[in-house]
């Protein structure tokens, strides 16, 4: 009887796992859906749509993959080309083809970085009104809401600008924006992907942004494994589950580390 008992508590214990587990589920796919389905994510930062600093005049907008233009399909391809052929070596070809796919996903999201066309009159320089008038697009990101580990999380899949603009910010400002963008959704982290050969970038998000290798990367899953991989998987979390999930791995092998050299 007394086993049966037992049974019976253990059956109710899983059962009510389960649902949580469920529960838990149903809510982050709501969050997702309600990121994704905003018909425009920069409206609530209005103050982030022109940028106006280290000589550049520019103004952003927002963009969904099934809704590229032919140019802008063109455009991405080209810049990402450009940016990461180098990066990636041998593996570029089969790389390609899988980005010029994930482009123009229904999930994929846009931030479009364009000049701001800049008129003489009376001697004196005035900006053309933005909501008009656009120039040349001079870089863009590209992200997702997605789920990883459980949790709602906002992917980076590219970030990429033209040379004549980098080193003035920009980037910082654009991940500053994503994080924002993230945060106001109730996504619980911040992820991205970095090829270990782009040495810049791992200092940019790294050193400069305060992004941490994730726990889930391959170096960190299996350091044997890690080292036959090209890439590190990044992210920045932004509550306590997410850190345990996401970038506890890392901390506790500083911890050990530590301890071993104290």
């Amino acid at each position: 009887m007394e086993r049966e008992n037992v049974n019976i508590y253990r059956n109710k214990e899983r059962t009510t796992k389960r649902k949580q587990i469920l529960e838990k589920k149903r809510v982050v796919n709501g969050l997702i859906k309600a990121a994704s389905s905003l018909k425009d994510p920069l409206a609530s930062f209005p103050e982030f749509l022109h940028y106006n600093q280290q000589g550049l005049c520019l103004c952003l907008e927002g963009g969904r993959g099934t809704k590229l233009s032919r140019f802008l399909k063109q455009y991405v391809q080209k810049l990402v080309k450009q940016n990461m052929e180098q990066y990636y070596g041998t593996e570029w070809p089969k790389e390609e083809k899988v980005k010029c796919r994930e482009m123009i996903a229904p999930e994929a999201r846009y931030i479009f970085v364009y000049e701001v066309p800049i008129v003489i009159s009376n001697t004196k320089k005035r900006l053309m009104p933005t909501n008009d008038h656009k120039g040349d697009v001079v870089g863009f990101v590209h992200y997702r809401f997605i789920m990883e580990e459980e949790l709602p999380v906002l992917y980076v899949y590219e970030l990429q600008l033209e040379p004549c603009i980098q080193g003035k910010r920009l980037g910082k400002l654009l991940m500053q924006l994503l994080e924002r963008i993230a945060r106001k959704n109730c996504m619980a982290a911040i992820m991205l992907t970095v090829q270990k050969a782009n040495l810049s970038a791992m200092f940019f998000y790294t050193s400069k942004l305060g992004y941490c290798i994730s726990r889930i990367s391959p170096s960190r899953v299996d350091p044997v494994v890690g080292l036959g991989k090209s890439y590190e998987i990044l992210c920045k979390a932004f509550d306590q589950e997410a850190k345990n999930k996401l970038e506890q791995e890392r901390r506790q092998q500083h911890l050990l580390a530590s301890k071993c050299t104290g």
